[in-house]
């Protein structure tokens, strides 16, 4: 009787731990349900996608991610993950509208997607590889030499490179590059 108790109350903390760090890693989706994208992602590379509405950049890089997005489509699982506290449901919709997106949407309202992808600004990008470590943070590529100044066409492609290396196993030859455009608020 005694050692069920205990394999009980073992059982139950063990729950508690697991559904713990599950919650640490979702946001939600634009119905307010929990989504991991990690846990939802079936064995595929996971790359989070950092966007802000108010964010000139992020809006910039709406083609490029959708371009990005659609070539591994059938290999990464890409979610846009929208940061900010304030942003409302159908804001995100008309957004996503207007920009023509076309790929899963989460809100992380509480910042537990950008916490474990470590990104601090947006449009910026995390990319996991098949056993769900992060193997690169940071920006798209380098189209954006400062806010306001741009190239007229990029000349790295980090997104892509961190890709290519977690589909195939290999390390991402720069783990972490800081993006250019507009920081999370109140990010801790």
């Amino acid at each position: 009787m005694r050692g069920s108790r205990v394999r009980f109350v073992l059982a139950m903390v063990a729950g508690l731990i697991c559904s713990s760090v599950a919650a640490s890693q979702s946001a939600v989706d634009l119905d307010g349900n929990a989504v991991n994208p990690l846990a939802a992602a079936g064995g595929k590379v996971v790359v989070l996608v950092f966007v802000r509405r108010d964010c000139p950049v992020s809006s910039r890089y709406a083609p490029t991610i959708q371009k990005i997005s659609k070539q591994y489509r059938d290999r990464v699982s890409f979610w846009l993950i929208d940061p900010d506290k304030t942003d409302s449901a159908p804001e995100i919709r008309k957004y996503l509208d207007e920009y023509g997106y076309e790929m899963p949407v989460l809100r992380d309202p509480a910042h537990a997607l950008a916490k474990i992808s470590r990104v601090q600004i947006t449009p910026e990008v995390a990319v996991f590889d098949h056993e769900r470590k992060l193997v690169y943070d940071g920006r798209i590529d380098d189209w954006f030499i400062e806010p306001g100044k741009a190239r007229s066409a990029p000349t790295t492609h980090e997104l892509k490179d961190a890709i290519a290396a977690a589909l195939t196993g290999k390390a991402v030859a720069q783990r972490q590059i800081r993006g250019v455009g507009c920081y999370l608020s109140d990010l801790e």
